[in-house]
């Protein structure tokens, strides 16, 4: 049957089946969850024009939360509607949950964390070369132009300096609307969409705390999502329910589990209130993007047909390609450290190019592969 000729079950199951396997399969941070989304949904399925995708990337890092999981969702709004929205980012949030609570429960029993590193050692540099190719793909179509180009390269840099994710991507949206004005020889601005903003009052320690504390973080947190552990040091370790310890080791749990690493929350949950303490810190720190998407996902269309903010659109997505090779290029410091994960990088990077419809997750397996054989030089 053709994919337009579904009926809305078997579109939804067929959404299910996408985002579970790249929860089971998506390490490496968002811009890998991105790449690895942009050639499932894109590529090989044509579910929208990568042009379509790139505007939904730039909505995504507008508003508060993990900008991969609401990927996840806005994808799945645009194959099934709101079910679709709800399907996918369940599908994708599931996994790292599952994976994340028995860690957690692990962790609770044992005092200690499974031995992983040398999976790992070889995942990050296959992650890497996703990246890379997603990037090539991506500033193809983002980069339309000299000037949105240049708004790119100059917010590369600016990232790579240490200025902060949002304020990049906000400050090269207003440059491509002054640089319309100026073209167009407008005096004046209208006014753009802002992210929306909730705070979340905590009161007394307990179940309910647990869940508020989870949902202003989720309802609040812009850019990387290891920006989460900033907030919950200042949230749990200062005020002294959770030891900085638990906070490092959660920290591992983030980086070694595939999916969002805002599942995070799971293994924290557990320590501070078991099984029960899991689930209410999980839904505290997702609900929001659900919520946030389900409401944008309608007005990007909208948005796109305005020449203004069409404009904005068009900077913030030259703008989402830079930090994503921003983040490639720190990850490739951090990672690729020695001749074998340099092997592995340019091992995984020449079968994207030679097999441009290879699937992500034998780049990602090849890599844990090759990582765990390498371990033994």
């Amino acid at each position: 049957m053709k994919s337009n000729q579904m009926t809305e079950r078997q579109k939804l199951v067929e959404i299910a089946g996408v985002f579970f396997k790249l929860g089971v399969i998506s390490f490496g941070g968002p811009a890998a969850h991105i790449a690895m989304m942009e050639d499932e949904v894109v590529t090989k399925r044509k579910w929208m024009t990568r042009e379509h995708f790139l505007d939904l990337v730039g909505a995504t890092n507008l508003i508060p939360g993990p900008n991969s999981t609401e990927m996840t969702m806005h994808c799945g709004h645009e194959r099934a509607g709101w079910k679709g929205l709800f399907v996918a980012g369940g599908s994708f949030i599931f996994p790292a949950v599952i994976l994340t609570g028995v860690l957690a429960w692990l962790y609770q029993e044992y005092g200690k964390l499974p031995y992983v590193e040398p999976f790992i050692y070889g995942i990050k540099p296959a992650v890497i070369a996703i990246i890379v190719f997603a990037v090539y793909r991506l500033g193809k179509k983002a980069f339309k132009s000299v000037e949105l180009a240049i708004m790119g390269g100059i917010t590369l840099i600016a990232t790579l300096l240490g200025v902060h994710e949002i304020i990049a991507l906000f400050s090269c949206g207003l440059l491509g609307v002054v640089w319309y004005s100026v073209k167009r020889g407008q005096k004046t601005v209208n006014s753009l969409l802002l992210p929306l903003f909730l705070q979340v009052g905590v009161a007394n320690l307990g179940g309910m705390k647990l869940f508020l504390t989870f949902l202003k973080v989720g309802a609040l947190l812009y850019g990387s999502g290891y920006v989460l552990f900033a907030f919950l040091d200042a949230e749990l370790v200062s005020a002294g329910y959770l030891t900085r310890q638990e906070l490092i080791d959660s920290v591992a749990v983030g980086q070694f589990t595939p999916g969002p690493v805002l599942s995070t929350a799971t293994f924290i949950g557990w320590q501070l209130n078991g099984f029960s303490g899991a689930v209410l810190a999980t839904l505290g720190i997702f609900l929001p993007s659900f919520l946030f998407v389900w409401i944008l996902n309608p007005l990007v269309a909208k948005m796109r047909k305005s020449v203004l903010v069409g404009s904005f659109l068009d900077a913030v997505n030259s703008a989402a390609v830079a930090i994503i090779l921003s983040v490639g290029i720190t990850m490739f410091y951090d990672s690729v450290t020695d001749w074998k994960t340099m092997i592995i990088t340019l091992m995984s990077l020449s079968c994207m190019i030679l097999f441009t419809s290879v699937n992500s997750v034998f780049i990602v397996l090849g890599g844990a592969v090759t990582g765990y054989l390498f371990s033994f030089f």
